[in-house]
């Protein structure tokens, strides 16, 4: 994913590194796209070796020298490949530890339980919420969202409702269990 997020970036423009990593930052990536701010270094040191990128120009700031990146023709085509291939992919990631952890809910529903969903609809109402200020930060950053832009936010906070329903709905069976 860190591949096609920077070679996609600077397919709008030429950028150093410290910039991409604002662009990650204002997105939020880490929390819906798994790419970590901090990987960009790494990512176009790798890319430059394999001629994705090119440093298109050195600026000098104070005593730092920066490299400004730009992506070469290669780098376009490689975009073009990881693209289809994430498209490609399946995107339905299932919660596989939770459930795993339903299986055997029901043969020992314990307050303890019903708590530790409790803390995982807490971080999930938090995450949700992080991601709403995320998307209000975007539009006022770069102004009016893209019609897939927008949708991409409005299926992100569907999937967040829907296991929160569902969490919901797990939570008062074992509630009921630990009542009997």
């Amino acid at each position: 994913m860190t591949r096609l997020m920077v070679l996609g970036i600077l397919r709008m423009k030429a950028m150093s590194g410290y910039e991409i990593q604002q662009v990650l930052q204002i997105s939020q990536t880490d929390a819906w796209a798994g790419v970590l701010p901090g990987s960009i270094y790494h990512a176009l040191k790798k890319m430059e070796k394999e001629e994705l990128v090119e440093i298109a120009s050195l600026e000098q700031t104070g005593n730092r020298t920066k490299a400004i990146y730009k992506i070469t023709d290669k780098g376009h085509n490689e975009f073009q490949s990881l693209l289809i291939e994430s498209f490609a992919t399946s995107s339905v990631i299932l919660p596989t530890t939770l459930y795993t952890g339903l299986i055997f809910a029901e043969s020992s529903a314990s307050k303890q339980v019903i708590r530790a969903i409790d803390e995982q609809k807490e971080l999930l109402t938090k995450q949700l919420s992080a991601l709403r200020e995320g998307e209000e930060h975007k539009e006022k950053a770069m102004g009016e969202l893209s019609p897939i832009t927008k949708a991409t936010f409005e299926s992100i906070y569907s999937q967040y409702e829907l296991q929160l329903a569902f969490l919901d709905k797990i939570q008062n069976i074992l509630q009921h269990d630990v009542e009997k």
